[in-house]
C-alpha cells in the first residue's frame, strides 16, 4: 500500500515536471525524462544517506524510495524514447541520450550521497 501511494505521488510529480518543462524546451531531445531521472537519482542518493543515519521503518523506505522516486523516475520512458530515436534513424541522439542518462544518473546519485554525507556529519 505504501509503495502504491508513493508511486502515485511520484507519477504526479513527474507529470508536473513534464508540463513545466515542455513550455520551455523544444521536443528535439527527451530532456524531460533525462531531467526527472537525473533529479530522482540525486534524491535517492540523498535519501539513502538520511535513511542510513536514522532508523526509518521499512514502510517509510518503501514509500519514499520504491514508491515516490520509483514513480517519479521512469526507465520505461527512457527505453521507449531511445528506441524511437533509433527508429527515426537518429542514432547519434539515441547514443547520446543513453550515455547521458546512465552517466548523469550515476553522477547525480553519487553527488547526492556525498553532499548529504558531508552535511550530515
Amino acid at each position: 500500500m505504501y509503495v502504491g501511494l508513493g508511486s502515485a505521488i511520484g507519477g504526479m510529480l513527474r507529470f508536473l515536471c513534464y508540463g513545466l518543462m515542455s513550455i520551455r524546451i523544444v521536443k528535439m531531445f527527451p530532456f524531460n525524462t533525462l531531467f526527472v531521472n537525473v533529479l530522482g537519482s540525486f534524491l535517492i542518493g540523498v535519501l539513502f544517506v538520511l535513511f542510513q543515519k536514522k532508523n526509518f521503518s521499512a514502510e517509510c523506505l518503501s514509500f519514499f524510495i520504491t514508491g515516490v522516486l520509483g514513480g517519479f523516475t521512469t526507465f520505461s520512458a527512457f527505453s521507449l524514447e531511445t528506441f524511437q530515436l533509433i527508429e527515426q534513424n537518429q542514432i547519434g541522439k539515441a547514443f547520446l541520450y543513453a550515455l547521458l542518462s546512465v552517466f548523469l544518473g550515476l553522477l547525480a546519485c553519487w553527488v547526492g550521497y556525498v553532499v548529504t554525507s558531508l552535511l550530515s556529519k
